[in-house]
């Protein structure tokens, strides 16, 4: 019935702000985020069809943030996105994101990849340019066969066109969805590749910080790690909420609103994720 965790043309998903509201539709969802990578320019696409359709949408963003050391992402949900700070925020990120590609384009072509950054924006439309365009640009040009190919050979972490974008820290990335009245959620927790005893530890400094929720329901988490994970919402009173992290043909295996073992969640993680609110 819900889906609080999806991607637009503004970051690196492949639906437009409108496709993904009609989409949800199509699927019989009630309810939508849209939580594009460090930018909120999506959401007010999105509005005129949501209200046409009757599909509720949140207002939402995926914040990139270091944690000792360990990227991780803040999702925010519910955000005032007239606040001057979170504007502001969002601009300053933009030119760091802008420095990291500017870099990442240097040292394609300093290895032998004849790509241009013009080419690069062409596959990114209106959106942010992020480094899964700079992999379809890749696989466009011939230089890998897939997507993911292009990150093990070039783009991911110790590969030859690797670039490091700064990061803020996991307290920013709370504080400024705090202040922008919004509603802190950390984003996919088994991706990070901590041992639950060191997630544990992550999630009370995060709790401490201003965190309010855990995404527990998650197409790749196993049913002994959701079942941690709300082990760990219960542990530190943190509400639980799940999305399908839908990117469109970026991740094709994943469906938007198919959240948790091929299942939809209840509307009833949203009602009591707004109780925060009141």
């Amino acid at each position: 019935m819900i889906d609080l965790h999806t991607h637009s043309t503004y970051s690196d998903g492949t639906f437009s702000p409108e496709e993904l509201i009609e989409e949800a539709y199509k699927k019989g969802i009630k309810a939508i985020a849209i939580t594009d990578h460090d930018t909120i320019d999506g959401i007010c696409y999105a509005k005129e069809k949501a209200k046409e359709l009757n599909i509720e949408l949140i207002n939402g963003i995926e914040f990139s943030a270091d944690y000792k050391g360990i990227e991780i992402h803040v999702l925010g949900y519910f955000l005032d996105i007239t606040n001057k700070s979170l504007l502001n925020l969002l601009k300053d990120l933009e030119k760091t994101r802008d420095k990291r590609n500017l870099e990442l384009i240097e040292k394609l072509n300093n290895i032998g990849l004849d790509i241009s950054f013009d080419y690069v924006k062409s596959l990114s439309g209106s959106g942010l340019v992020t480094k899964a365009h700079f992999a379809s640009a890749i696989v466009e040009k011939g230089y890998a066969k897939t997507r993911n190919e292009a990150f093990s050979l070039y783009l991911g972490k110790g590969k030859p066109a690797y670039v490091q974008r700064v990061l803020i820290s996991y307290k920013e990335a709370i504080d400024f969805i705090l202040n922008a009245n919004g509603i802190p959620v950390l984003a996919h927790p088994m991706i990070y590749k901590m041992s639950e005893k060191d997630l544990d530890v992550a999630i009370k400094d995060l709790k401490d910080s201003g965190l309010c929720g855990i995404e527990c329901y998650y197409p790749s988490n196993t049913l002994s790690q959701t079942n941690f994970l709300l082990s760990l919402a219960k542990k530190y009173n943190l509400k639980i909420t799940g999305g399908s992290d839908f990117h469109g043909a970026n991740r094709p295996n994943v469906s938007l609103g198919n959240i948790f073992l091929e299942k939809q969640i209840d509307y009833k993680l949203l009602e009591d994720l707004k109780t925060i609110r009141r």
